[in-house]
C-alpha cells in the first residue's frame, strides 16, 4: 500500500510537470543562451547547437523533398551556393584572424567588429547550415508535438495563425532574405524577417534572438521549380518542416 502510494505521488508530479511544460517551456535554458549571445567569448560553454566553419553532409540525399524542392535545386543550392559561402567564409576568417576552432556563433553576436564579406558569408554559412536541419522528407500529418504546439498556441493564438504571420513575413521580404521564428530575450517566440543573409544571432540585426526555424525565400532557393511564385514554394514548406529539431533548439 505504501508503494503503491508512493507510484501515485510520483505519477502525480510527472503529469504536473508535464502539464506545465508548454508555459515554461522557453525559459531559463534559452535566456542563458541568448546572455551568452552578447556577453561571453564562446557560446559552445551554453549550448550544443553550435555550428563550425566546415560544411556538414546534406542530412538526407538530393532528391529526399521531392514535390516540394526539386532534386536539382537542392543539389546546385546545397553544392554551389552554399559551398560557395563556406569557402569565402573560410577565406575571410583567414586575412581577419578569426580563430576557426571556436564556433561560428563567436562571430555572428559581434558582427558588426567584421567585414562585409565576413558578414555576408559568416551569415549565410550559418543560415544554411540551419535551414538543411530545419527540413525532412514530407510525412503525413506533420505538424509539431504537443509541447511545441502549445508554446507556438500560447505566443500567437493559433497554429494557422503562426503559419500566416510566418507566411507573410516570408512574403513580404523585399528581394533576398529570410523569415524566422526565433526567442528573443524575454523569451517569447517572436516572428520576423532579414536582408540577404542576416539572421537574428548578428548583433546589427533590428530582430535578435536565438533561431529556431528559418525559410531562405532568395531565389536560388526555388526558382527552378516555382519560378517567381514564392507564395506557393512557401505554402508547400510547411509540408517538409521537421519540427522535431525546431523543438530540439528549444
Amino acid at each position: 500500500m505504501e508503494n503503491d502510494n508512493l507510484n501515485s505521488r510520483r505519477k502525480f508530479l510527472g503529469d504536473s510537470i508535464k502539464a506545465t511544460a508548454a508555459i515554461s517551456f522557453i525559459g531559463g535554458t534559452v535566456s542563458s543562451i541568448l546572455t551568452a549571445c552578447s556577453n561571453t567569448k564562446n557560446l559552445a560553454v551554453k549550448t550544443k547547437f553550435i555550428t563550425s566553419f566546415v560544411q556538414q553532409p546534406l542530412p538526407y540525399a538530393y532528391d529526399a523533398l521531392e514535390n516540394v524542392i526539386d532534386t536539382k535545386t537542392m543539389e546546385i543550392h546545397y553544392s554551389k551556393h552554399a559551398a560557395a559561402y563556406c569557402k569565402n567564409l573560410l577565406e575571410a576568417s583567414t586575412s581577419e584572424g578569426v580563430d576557426t576552432n571556436k564556433p561560428l556563433e563567436d562571430v555572428l553576436t559581434k558582427i558588426s567588429k567584421y567585414s562585409t564579406k565576413m558578414r555576408n558569408n559568416a551569415g549565410g554559412h550559418y543560415n544554411h547550415e540551419m535551414f538543411w536541419k530545419c527540413m525532412q522528407p514530407k510525412s503525413k500529418n506533420n505538424i509539431p508535438s504537443s509541447k511545441l504546439m502549445a508554446a507556438i498556441e500560447k505566443s500567437f493564438g493559433s497554429f494557422d495563425n503562426f503559419k500566416k504571420q510566418f507566411a507573410d513575413a516570408a512574403k513580404s521580404r523585399f528581394g533576398s532574405g529570410w523569415a524566422w521564428l526565433y526567442v528573443d530575450a524575454n523569451n517569447s517566440l517572436k516572428i520576423g524577417s532579414t536582408a540577404n543573409q542576416d539572421n537574428p544571432m548578428m548583433d546589427i540585426c533590428e530582430i535578435k534572438g536565438l533561431p529556431l526555424l528559418g525559410l531562405d525565400v532568395w531565389e536560388h532557393a526555388y526558382y527552378l521549380k516555382y519560378q517567381n511564385k514564392r507564395v506557393e514554394y512557401i505554402e508547400n514548406w510547411w509540408d517538409i518542416v521537421n519540427w522535431n529539431y525546431v523543438e530540439s533548439r528549444l
